[in-house]
């Protein structure tokens, strides 16, 4: 389809001096995506997001939510990017979220099948399945940074969570449901700290590597962890780590408000 006018966006410039967690609280959070497609016909349109690419254990998880067409409350609230979030703002959040949406759900993909298929095909798979368990069948998909294996009309939307509601919405639900898991596994898993660094590749994560190897859960196709299995694997991880990530989202995916 031809992508309206309002969502051409280029990937936004960071001015020098400034991080990309700056420049990416300075981004506007609003539905302008969602009225544009509106005024060109569409009515259910689904944001979708995924959370936990760069986490070095457990699944990745995406969420699809078709939110009403008023959102004035949750913008209110301050709904955006779920890293720029704390917990409590994120919680109170996904309750509201929840509670106003016309249709949402949540899918994810687990360590072994990332490991099969690689973290971009993993990533895809799960918002894919999120749209499929949506409770309705939306006409257009607003993604952040990606396309899926989907036959609806889809915007990719780069920095989507922090300049699309809907999208914004999706992180959220996705990033609440992830961080649960990470605590609750933190509770078989204790020596990782897992509900602190949620996964990622911070130093105290990788100390606990170094000390008590990895577990079942662990991606090892993530180099941090292939180095445990070989010099075949760690270099295949190496070569794919560099192909789909920068360093930042191995990390906390520029999470300054993180709290347990």
């Amino acid at each position: 389809m031809q992508i309206p006018l309002p969502m051409r966006r280029k990937r936004p410039m960071i001015p020098e001096g400034q991080t990309k967690q700056q420049m990416l609280r300075d981004l506007v959070c609003s539905d302008a995506p969602e009225q544009a497609l509106r005024y060109h016909g569409f009515c259910c349109i689904a944001g979708v997001d995924e959370v936990g690419r760069g986490a070095l254990f457990g699944s990745v998880v995406a969420a699809a939510v078709v939110l009403p067409e008023r959102t004035t409350r949750l913008q209110r609230l301050g709904l955006r990017d779920s890293k720029q979030l704390t917990r409590e703002e994120r919680e109170q959040l996904d309750h509201e979220i929840r509670k106003c949406a016309i249709a949402f759900a949540v899918g994810e993909v687990d360590a072994e099948t990332i490991d099969r298929i690689n973290i971009y095909q993993a990533s895809r798979l799960a918002m894919r399945l999120a749209v499929e368990q949506l409770g309705c069948v939306p006409d257009h998909l607003l993604i952040d940074a990606m396309r899926i294996d989907h036959s609806c009309a889809q915007t990719k939307l780069i920095y989507g969570d922090s300049l699309s509601v809907s999208i914004a919405a999706a992180s959220v639900l996705a990033k609440v449901h992830r961080d649960a898991q990470m605590r609750e596994w933190d509770l078989t898993h204790p020596q990782y700290g897992l509900a602190s660094h949620k996964g990622y590749a911070t130093p105290e994560h990788r100390r606990a590597l170094e000390e008590h190897g990895p577990t079942p859960l662990h991606r090892k196709s993530f180099a941090p962890v292939a180095r445990f299995f070989g010099d075949e694997a760690l270099e295949q991880a190496v070569a794919m780590t560099e192909l789909l990530f920068d360093e930042a989202e191995l990390q906390e995916e520029f999470e300054p408000c993180q709290s347990a």
